[in-house]
């Protein structure tokens, strides 16, 4: 087991971080209006009382982006906890469907899904999890058929006062970070690099943001507003859900 330098793990964020950042541009960039309309319950718009063009569409754009973000940063965090893994341990991107993370220690191999955050599934999800460790713990054990092999859910915030799950465990959040790299205190020493250049690039998206939120309403409005303005409810209820 080695010990993981704070400067590697900023040396690695300043390479990286681009990548979530220009993840969050191009899902915008990607969103049309007409599926995200599709997407959205027009009977909750008017039970809010909704008037505006504007008040729909930063609502389908900011229920987006918060859905979007919470995926793509997840995803870029997996990355760094292999990074890391891979320093301490020599842990390494596993390539069983469903595991995320494996890597040695204590004589156990570890093998490991990492979730962002602790309720990150419900009971069907949380099924299959479990039947991937499975699946995952019958391959390895064709090649030796004595590994000893723990199966954990990794979750990078949170916590779980009850990680012991019975066929696996779940560390979320302090535990998470300290189980992958032997660090204490990594989960708060890792918090102040992730905030490299993240005003100028907060300000690149925010111009995406602007972009889009301007170019939607505008096609909105021609297409669902009446002449005098108001909302054609009718017509958005229609294009939303009327049968073909």
């Amino acid at each position: 087991m080695k010990r993981i330098k704070l400067c590697e793990v900023k040396e690695y964020v300043e390479k990286n971080i681009g990548i979530f950042h220009q993840k969050r541009i191009e899902s915008l960039d990607s969103l049309k209006l007409s599926k995200v309309l599709k997407r959205k319950n027009p009977y909750l718009f008017k039970a809010k009382h909704v008037l505006t063009s504007d008040q729909i569409i930063r609502g389908i754009v900011d229920a987006h982006i918060s859905s979007n973000e919470e995926t793509i940063f997840g995803d870029w965090l997996e990355g760094l906890a292999i990074f890391i893994n891979n320093k301490v341990f020599g842990g390494y991107k596993s390539g069983i469907s469903g595991i995320d993370l494996e890597f040695d220690h204590n004589r156990e191999r570890n093998i490991v899904t990492i979730k962002s955050g602790p309720n990150w599934g419900n009971s069907s999800q949380i099924k299959k999890m479990r039947a991937d460790f499975a699946t995952a713990m019958r391959t390895l054990r064709t090649s030796n058929s004595q590994l000893k092999i723990v199966a954990i859910n990794g979750c990078c915030y949170g916590k779980d006062n009850k990680p012991d799950k019975g066929d696996y465990f779940k560390y979320c959040g302090q535990a998470f970070w300290a189980f992958i790299s032997g660090e204490a205190d990594l989960y708060t020493e890792i918090i102040e690099p992730l905030g490299y250049k993240a005003k100028e690039r907060n300000e690149e998206f925010v111009k995406s943001y602007s972009q889009m939120v301007n170019i939607f309403t505008k096609d909105f409005s021609n297409i669902f507003c009446k002449n005098n303005g108001d909302i054609d409810w009718e017509k958005l209820v229609e294009f939303n859900s009327k049968a073909k």
